[in-house]
């Protein structure tokens, strides 16, 4: 039958799942310059059609740098920003770039001392596009640029600013700690700080650095293309009380007259959890956001687009029926189902998203239980689900929906995800007796190793007849625990893992794609000239 494409382009494809911050460079932490381009490269070179990504918004220290608690929906991480590229664009000079002696061996991401350095060097090259009207003349292209994206981008990019101008000047208390004119957004109070030059320049230097991230990562997403690997995203389904978006839009939210919380989000009592999940974002007024046909959400997902090729929609569920906590409750045990928008707001999607087959660019997060309603959206609009191989090998592995034996083609399969342990840790740690016997049985071995048990379970991924296979970056290097990127409910010590370099990854570039061509997740035309190279 030859090679399965919708519209032009291939379905069945490898993916690999590795955050910016993971890749190797000199200056603490990933970013998405070169270093970037250079992965993707090896990428496409090993049959690899696509890079799926974590969250890329602004992180703080108070929530562990996590990627998924950001004080922002649409603004993105500063600390992404390549120097390397700031230097091409002469903004700065090569000697400007003097990290810290902390950066000069890999190690893991040290997120404090990368976004001092970052924000340092983007501070230098601010000045230096404004030092003598330098935007008017040196930088004339580059000047034309920013306006740009200033005023297409104004629609979140104002609030952002003048949000991170007020934390600043608050002394980075919560929004609903400020002084009530600022909470309540009175805006003869609001123009007059914002008229002031001191706080004008603040904010031109905020709108520089986003414009700086957001010009680096697009060229990077021009980039994929041209390599053929598209560029995976992920979207946390909701936002922090502590965020420009809630302050920005405090109607869309459950919040009392002091901008607190009424009702936050979580889940409930499960196997896992006594007392359930308390997650604490503050809920979404659905009604309301009805009224203007979503907007909020519509601008946030065209946001999301424009740099991505796709987007992953964590907590997928959600949008059919939440879990609704009293503000008040420690844990999630005394919540309450709440119906959430549903197929309309997913009809309003589409109308925006689709493309020309019907298809929208979305993956939805669909892991745990999931009720009729959430299967039956899903199905309507085509929207690929998820399924992780480490779920698959318990004592109901022959029917339970993570076997291989029950992917359906359009999904996404993983080995595991940002959330579980490394393959060769599940295997030497987290597994049980029986999932370990079950998954011999299942690949047909008497004994295998934890090295032996990852390669397998990327060969499983790859073989399943699911369109989109995934595989982490440490999986690809064979990696154990000790290279786990999260830990679910714990505090700290998670997000830093990162990759000394890119040799492991080109050392199996064969390998991959002789995978990736033996299950059509690539073509093989290129094969033997790329394995030359």
């Amino acid at each position: 039958m030859g090679v399965v494409r919708v519209a032009g382009k291939r379905v069945r494809k490898l993916g690999m799942l590795a955050h910016v911050s993971s890749l190797p460079g000199k200056y603490g932490i990933g970013d998405v310059g070169p270093g970037a381009v250079q992965f993707a490269s090896i990428l496409a070179g090993a049959g690899f059609g696509a890079w799926q990504m974590l969250p890329l918004g602004a992180t703080s220290a108070a929530a562990g740098y996590s990627p998924y608690s950001s004080p922002s929906a649409f603004a993105g991480n500063i600390s992404f920003i390549s120097p390397d590229l700031l230097v091409r664009w002469g903004l700065l000079d090569a000697c400007d770039l003097t990290p810290p002696t902390s950066f000069e061996k890999p190690a893991a991401v040290d997120f404090d001392a990368a976004h001092v350095f970052k924000r340092e060097i983007i501070g230098k090259s601010y000045e230096n596009f404004r030092r003598d009207e330098a935007y008017k003349t040196r930088f004339k292209s580059l000047s034309d640029e920013f306006w740009d994206f200033c005023a297409s981008e104004a629609y979140w990019l104002e609030d952002y600013a003048l949000f991170c101008a007020l934390k600043e000047t608050a002394g980075d208390v919560s929004w609903n700690e400020w002084p009530y004119e600022y909470r309540a957004r009175d805006w003869r109070v609001l123009d007059a700080f914002k008229a002031d030059p001191g706080i004008a320049r603040m904010l031109d230097r905020q709108r520089f650095a986003q414009f700086l991230f957001f010009k680096q990562l697009r060229e990077l997403k021009e980039a994929c293309a041209e390599l053929g690997v598209e560029l995976i995203g992920d979207m946390p389904i909701y936002v922090g009380l502590d965020s420009a978006d809630v302050w920005g839009h405090q109607d869309l939210f459950e919040l009392d007259g002091c901008g607190r919380a009424t009702c936050v989000t979580g889940v409930p009592p499960d196997y896992f959890s006594e007392t359930g999940q308390r997650w604490g974002n503050p809920v979404y007024r659905w009604p309301k956001m009805r009224e203007d046909g979503y907007r909020w959400w519509l601008g946030r997902f065209h946001h999301a687009l424009t740099c991505l090729d796709r987007v992953r929609i964590d907590h997928f569920r959600g949008l059919m029926a939440y879990w609704e906590i009293p503000a008040e409750e420690d844990t999630a045990e005394n919540g309450a189902w709440k119906d959430g928008p549903g197929l309309d707001f997913l009809s309003a999607l589409r109308r925006r998203f689709a493309d020309e087959s019907g298809r929208l660019p979305f993956i939805a997060e669909d892991l745990g239980v999931m009720t009729d309603d959430v299967l039956e959206a899903m199905e309507r609009f085509s929207l690929p689900g998820m399924k992780v191989l480490h779920f698959a090998f318990g004592d109901d592995m022959p029917s339970n929906p993570y076997a291989p034996h029950h992917h359906r083609r359009n999904c996404a399969v993983y080995a595991g995800t940002h959330d579980n342990n490394t393959s060769a840790g599940w295997w030497a740690i987290d597994a049980t007796g029986e999932e370990r016997e079950n998954f011999k049985k299942y690949i047909g071995a008497a004994e295998i190793g934890p090295r032996e048990a990852c390669d397998a379970m990327i060969r499983m991924a790859a073989a399943s007849v699911a369109n989109l296979a995934v595989i982490t970056a440490q999986d690809a290097l064979g990696l154990g625990g000790e290279a786990r990127m999260n830990t679910p409910s714990t505090p700290s010590g998670n997000w830093t893992w990162r990759m000394d370099s890119l040799d492991g990854l080109k050392a199996r570039s064969r390998e991959f794609r002789d995978l990736a061509v033996l299950f059509d997740r690539c073509d093989g035309a290129k094969t033997q000239s790329e394995n030359k190279k």
